[in-house]
């Protein structure tokens, strides 16, 4: 099988179904924003003599009111990492789904601020950098609203509100503040140009078919508003808290530097996980490692077959270019001992190749019944090929090691010897519809059943009566004349189409359990990796390497299985009944990597043409080595990251995978990975903090790179959160 490796993991491509859909919008501005409102009534009532009379009505305030130093708990749709979970997120930012759609944007930031700026930020601390909370478990100091604003809830500038704008119910309040140092907070305060960048509005339910295909309006049931981190957890790990804060006060703050003693924000929710060491060995590089030599130059074909790496000399001789040919096929030299006691070296394999197998002569047996039927003589060199003896061997020794296997197979045969001889017994059943019962039921209780069924009870009687009479007498019954008893040949009745199917009906049940065992065979289930792959430089670790099945090969298996117990001939003749089974493996996938184990819940794809191919089986031997039997030839293999809830963040490789903006496939993948080169070092703030530099209007500012990348034009709110998308990853291998 010829592989070619596609460059590097990336992101699904598949078309997805349509039974869900998910949007992006930029944000979900009110009409009319949280806060104290009054409404003022004047009429003017004109006289005809020009004296206008003024009537002002009594004012009559309203509050809108919504969220501000609280949301309720019920009203968080999702977190990612979910609270308390421990897994390597260091490539991704946290973010939280909020039920209300409009939450981040339902009051104003403050003065000079357009209203798609939210007043909230999703914020990440690591250990030892909260005061209050050394320990990043998500402690807080809780007190009123009337105590916060007073600073009495401890150290920090509370945050500056307009007294006029707090409802007197608000001031008894409870809320929730966190103490940072002004040092920290203005390392990783998002300024108020990214904010709009890091909230969206994201839709998700069914499509519905009534609306315009072009630009359907939003379903409001389905709407939820999201705020993102602008910060990596940390690569080495360790205990990480998230608070959603209120930014409202601190307007000021954001563009320029904090006060100099620290700042108390108001904390609306917050959660804790544990991200683990980042080895910088994830998904995508251990896939992008099977796939190239550098990560980015594929591995040539020669790489991927199982067979044993060989450097041919140059100018080889031609016993050289013999050894170098079988070599290629997947076989390896191995030190073997004749009969005679000479010694000298044979070739071998298993059932896997790394060609196509040869086509086999016609055999002048219909099967084998000896190692040395099957050994291939190399008489030009005078050296053997022991592949298919081996196979024979193995599926000889498998036999004889199960008891189990070899009750069912002398059962099995007893029924059929004695189906058969009935058969070659009454010839006349031959090419009549006869049930199974009439090959294995004795023929006198039979006879007796039908006698009594036809009402010839009376004539059995007289029968048993003259019996005694005409045995003293010494009178035996004579032959009718004309009746002549003949016998057909055994052997020669099983060459014919039709018994074979009689007797394979007639011995179902004993029948049964030796196909089972022999379908196993075929799939190879039974047998060690050694028999897979002899040399283990077949198969180094982290490699992944794609082989065909050999016919032949299982063939001389499952004759090699059938040949004990075998007494005479019929015996051998009858193991033809047992030789139909189950489908046999076309290709196989042996991988030796660290996905095994570390990654069990990989999705594994492989395809023919345009449809999927399910494997015929799936085995894992040891810890980190998985097989893969297909029941036809593959044209492409994926292994693809478990899927996961949608979050946003970069690849193992330090990329993401553009998607398109506009047109009929906005979202699709544009097959374009992001940076060229790899690498979101250059994206993050200076400090060490591993903070995002989303928008701070230079050059190195993520949105503006993002937004050259799609053509110049700059991209939104909604069109970055598409971008960020963290997808599953994929790695894919395709035969030409």
């Amino acid at each position: 099988m010829t592989i070619s490796p596609d460059s590097g993991p990336r992101v699904r491509t598949t078309t997805p179904l349509a039974q869900h859909r998910t949007r992006f919008f930029d944000h979900r501005i009110p009409s009319l924003y949280a806060g104290r409102y009054r409404i003022e009534n004047r009429q003017v009532l004109k006289d005809v003599d020009g004296g206008d009379r003024v009537i002002d009505a009594t004012p009559q305030p309203f509050d809108v009111v919504q969220p501000r130093f609280s949301i309720d708990p019920a009203g968080i749709n999702a977190r990612f990492p979910v609270p308390d979970a421990v897994g390597t997120y260091s490539q991704t930012l946290p973010h939280i789904n909020l039920d209300a759609p409009g939450l981040p944007w339902n009051r104003p930031l403050g003065r000079g601020h357009g209203g798609e700026v939210p007043w909230v930020a999703l914020l990440v601390f690591r250990e030892d950098e909260l005061p209050e909370d050394p320990d990043a478990v998500g402690m807080v100091s809780v007190g009123t609203v009337r105590q916060l604003l007073a600073g009495d809830l401890g150290d920090g500038t509370p945050p500056v509100l307009p007294p006029e704008s707090l409802r007197p119910e608000e001031c008894d309040e409870q809320c929730a503040t966190v103490l940072v140092p002004a040092a920290l907070f203005d390392a990783v305060k998002p300024l108020p140009a990214e904010l709009g960048y890091l909230s969206h509005v994201r839709e998700g339910g069914p499509p519905d078919a009534t609306l315009a295909a072009s630009d359907p309006e939003p379903d409001e049931k389905e709407l939820n508003g999201v705020v993102v981190a602008n910060r990596f957890p940390a690569a080495a790990g360790g205990r990480h808290v998230v608070h959603l804060v209120s930014l409202e006060g601190f307007d000021q703050c954001l563009t320029e530097t904090a006060p100099a003693v620290d700042v108390r924000l108001v904390s609306l929710t917050c959660w804790a996980f544990t991200s683990e060491p980042d080895s910088g060995i994830g998904f995508g590089d251990v896939c992008q490692n099977l796939a190239t030599t550098d990560g980015v130059t594929p591995r040539p074909e020669a790489e991927l077959r199982l067979r044993v790496p060989v450097s041919p000399p140059a100018g080889p001789t031609g016993p050289q270019r013999e050894a170098l040919g079988r070599m290629a096929t997947g076989a390896v030299a191995l030190p073997q001992r004749l009969e005679t006691g000479e010694r000298t070296v044979a070739f071998h394999r298993g059932p896997l190749t790394a060609q196509p197998a040869q086509q086999l002569p016609p055999p002048a047996a219909p099967r084998l019944d000896s190692p040395g039927e099957a050994l291939i003589y190399l008489e030009q060199y005078g050296v053997f090929d022991t592949t298919y003896a081996a196979a024979f061997s193995a599926g000889r020794t498998l036999a004889l090691a199960d008891a189990e296997f070899r009750t069912a197979l002398m059962e099995f045969r007893s029924a059929a010897r004695s189906a058969v001889r009935r058969l070659a017994s009454h010839p006349q059943l031959v090419g009549r519809a006869v049930a199974a019962r009439q090959l294995t039921a004795p023929l006198a209780f039979e006879s007796f059943d039908r006698m009594l069924a036809r009402g010839e009870g009376t004539r059995f009687t007289q029968a048993v009566k003259q019996a005694g009479q005409h045995l003293r007498a010494g009178r035996r019954r004579p032959v009718a004349a004309g009746v002549r008893r003949t016998f057909a040949d055994p052997r020669a009745l099983l060459s014919q189409p039709d018994v074979a199917g009689i007797l394979t009906q007639a011995t179902a049940s004993e029948l049964q359990p030796v196909t089972t065992w022999l379908d196993r065979l075929r799939r190879l289930e039974m047998l060690g990796l050694e028999h897979l792959v002899p040399d283990s430089r077949m198969l180094p670790p982290e490699s992944i390497r794609f082989a065909y099945a050999d016919p032949g090969w299982i063939r001389a298996a499952v004759d090699g299985a059938l040949s004990i117990g075998v007494g005479h001939a019929l015996d051998a003749d009858l193991n033809n009944l047992a030789t139909s089974g189950g489908p046999l493996p076309a290709c196989a996938v042996l991988l030796h990597s660290e996905l095994v184990p570390n990654w069990p819940k990989t999705v594994i794809t492989a395809y023919a043409g345009a449809g999927a191919v399910e494997p015929l089986r799936t085995a894992v031997y040891g810890t980190s080595i998985q097989l893969l039997l297909y029941p036809r030839l593959i044209d492409r293999f994926e292994l693809a990251e478990p899927p996961r809830g949608i979050c946003f963040g970069i690849g193992d490789v330090g990329t993401i995978e553009l998607r398109e903006i506009s047109g009929d496939r906005i979202g699709y993948p544009k097959h374009e990975e992001f940076p060229d080169p790899a690498g979101f070092q250059r994206f993050l703030r200076p400090g060490g903090r591993d903070v995002l530099n989303v928008d701070d209007g230079s050059d190195s500012a993520l949105v503006r790179a993002l937004s050259e990348a799609h053509g110049g034009q700059r991209i939104s709110s909604a069109q970055f959160a598409l971008q960020m998308i963290n997808a599953p990853q994929v790695q894919s291998f395709s035969r030409p």
